[in-house]
């Protein structure tokens, strides 16, 4: 039966028994779970769900799933969707970057990739059309994007040139990648693409590391599957162009306008591990970054009109040669800001880091403000670090940065993450520092604070959300509404860039139905499809382990820090009520259809066509002892 969108197919590579087989989708599995995001998690509760709270995450039996989604080559813009067990939360992460990957793999004829096992040694995998190959990268191990770029992908490159010369020069394949932090399975690494950017949450650069795979190279050049209704989606299409190209403040500055905005009209911005939220520095305004670094102003990915991304390059100064985004506003935060930095050249140098080590620059930050202000009260002293660290010192953080990516001396504990370094220093100096970890559920905070309220996030923001402290899949109240979660599960299982949805949910999800052919309806996706992927995500996450679980009583809540009253700027004073988020937490879950403790109800599974889930949640009661 011909599919609408979707190519039917996905590619099932064992790295250990270096096999290579094509696995059929089922339409009424797509219809139910879409793809990305959705797809993503349905397949590893599938495979893994039995037996989930004693999988590792960076054990071989876990899998790791590369997707795209019905929307992708169809509509503006483009990201490629990366899922597996997170080595964060131990929950799922459905976590994006902005890579033709996908693109590539649905014009090889394939949906997505599901990588399983291990290799003996690193390889690299490569999909050109109908040539499918495990390849060996041992002498690519250990470098960073910059020398993947001038080797590895030139090197295939030149090869896909000579296969297809009659047809003339065919652009460079898509590249998805690891650093040294990845091959060392560095709980906050991230996956790489173009040099900056990255699939960050969830800590998936690890899993592909655990897995000996250094990077994954695709070139397509089939035509994209057959949409359902062809003049309807050019109709569309045509509309939401010009709906993006209004976003001129995107286009112009990027995300890294929020450098100072964030901080100073917004009080939401994290400094010196979130003790303050606000600041009046002018120096790390984007206009400074653009006069000093960028070479770049303009620069897209496949078909997308809003070109938010700017290359910065240090051309002078000890920092020459470092080359990054704008920083966009997160790493201009975690970089920055978090880290009592102001100064351009600095940020961009510490981001530069970030990429080439490949970590996950929020993750990571969140992890450098932690120990900074560990250091700044005693608790950690110089003997412990190996070196002075204070506020400012971006050549100390630099330090840190690759003595964590390389897990070694102070670097060992901290790869593990803020959370679990907390845990681990608590019981090395016998005091709770735990209160210093910005994090929920293991995942670091985005660089969107909820105390002031004049940011998107807000008191439940993130307390719920079964992506922990992602900031770009956060929950609230009503919880079926399009500023909810329900509506990022949408986005991140259609598989496009939240920067081009202008158009709104409603108009895009008719454009999904033009595409598949499916006719879902807004009510249906906030009630049934939305529903059905949160309610396995959330199980997913409270069955955890093997090293840490989640026990919603107590973690469905907001770090310590944001119940501490900002102590500067105009909303000095201004923090939530910790009754007050109790009280939302409860009636969330009432919206939602979860129990009084936060525990998916089983008639609700029933509804959602999620019955065979019942025996988890019998198991997730019995860790709990409820």
């Amino acid at each position: 039966m011909k599919m609408n969108g979707y190519t039917g197919k996905l590619l099932d590579i064992n790295l250990t028994k270096e096999k290579i087989k094509e696995t059929k989708l089922d339409e009424e599995i797509l219809k139910k779970f879409y793809g990305g995001r959705g797809l993503g998690t349905y397949l590893l509760w599938k495979e893994l769900g039995d037996r989930w709270e004693t999988v590792d995450p960076l054990d071989e039996e876990n899998l790791l799933l590369i997707l795209s989604g019905p929307l992708t080559g169809y509509y503006p813009g483009m990201k490629t969707a990366v899922i597996s067990k997170s080595p964060e939360s131990n929950g799922v992460v459905g976590s994006v970057l902005s890579s033709e990957v996908a693109l590539e793999l649905k014009t090889s004829g394939y949906d997505g990739v599901i990588i399983r096992g291990k290799a003996k040694s690193p390889v690299y995998l490569f999909v050109h059309n109908d040539t499918v190959e495990i390849r060996d990268a041992n002498k690519y191990w250990g470098m960073g994007g910059t020398e993947l770029y001038k080797t590895l992908l030139k090197e295939v490159h030149e090869e896909i040139k000579k296969k297809e010369m009659l047809k003339g020069i065919p652009k460079e394949p898509a590249m998805m990648y690891i650093g040294r932090a990845g091959e060392n399975q560095v709980r906050i690494a991230a996956i790489m693409t173009k040099l900056m950017h990255a699939a960050g949450y969830g800590g998936y650069g690890a899993v592909m590391g655990s897995k000996n795979l250094k990077a994954i190279l695709v070139k397509g050049s089939k035509a994209l599957p057959e949409v359902y209704d062809k003049e309807k989606v050019k109709i569309l299409l045509r509309e939401f162009w010009k709906k993006s190209f209004l976003s001129t403040t995107f286009r112009e500055w990027g995300t890294g306008a929020g450098g100072y905005s964030v901080g100073h009209d917004r009080s939401s911005e994290p400094i010196r591990n979130w003790q303050e939220e606000y600041h009046n520095n002018e120096e790390i305004s984007v206009v400074n970054f653009e006069d000093r670094a960028w070479i770049k102003k303009y620069w897209a990915d496949y078909g997308c009109p809003i070109n938010c991304m700017k290359i910065s390059y240090l051309r002078y100064g000890p920092y020459k040669g470092a080359i990054t985004d704008a920083p966009d506003y997160e790493l201009q935060a975690y970089m920055g800001s978090n880290l009592g930095i102001f100064e351009p050249e600095k940020i961009v140098y510490l981001s530069y880091l970030v990429d080439e080590l490949g970590l996950d620059g929020i993750n990571a930050g969140n992890t450098l403000g932690f120990v900074a202000e560990l250091y700044q009260r005693g608790i950690l002293t110089k003997d412990d670090i190996g070196f002075e660290l204070n506020w400012g010192d971006e050549k100390a953080f630099a330090k840190l940065l690759h003595l964590i990516a390389n897990k070694e001396e102070i670097g060992e504990i901290l790869a593990d993450g803020t959370y679990r370094a907390a845990l681990k220093v608590s019981k090395i100096k016998g005091i709770d520092v735990t209160k210093y970890a910005v994090h929920v559920k293991g995942i670091g905070i985005g660089a969107h604070g909820i105390r002031s309220e004049l940011d998107y996030t807000k008191d439940i923001s993130y307390a719920v959300s079964v992506q922990g402290g992602d900031h770009t899949s956060t929950a609230g109240l009503p919880a079926k509404s399009y500023e909810g979660e329900m509506v990022n599960t949408f986005y991140d299982s259609a598989v496009i860039c939240f920067f081009v949805t202008q158009p709104g949910f409603e108009n895009i999800l008719e454009f999904g139905n033009a595409v598949t052919g499916f006719n879902i309806s807004p009510e249906q996706w906030l009630n049934e499809i939305g529903r059905r992927i949160i309610h396995l995500q959330r199980i997913l996450l409270l069955l955890g382990g093997p090293d840490v679980y989640w026990d919603p009583r107590k973690d469905d809540d907001n770090p310590p820090r944001f119940y501490e009253p900002l102590p500067s700027g105009p909303m000095r004073g201004k923090a939530p009520s910790e009754e007050e988020i109790k009280a939302k937490v409860k009636q969330y879950y009432e919206e939602i259809g979860y129990d009084e403790n936060g525990i998916p109800k089983e008639e609700v599974l029933e509804e959602l066509g999620l019955g065979e889930a019942k025996k988890e949640i019998k198991r997730i009661k019995r860790h709990l002892n409820i």
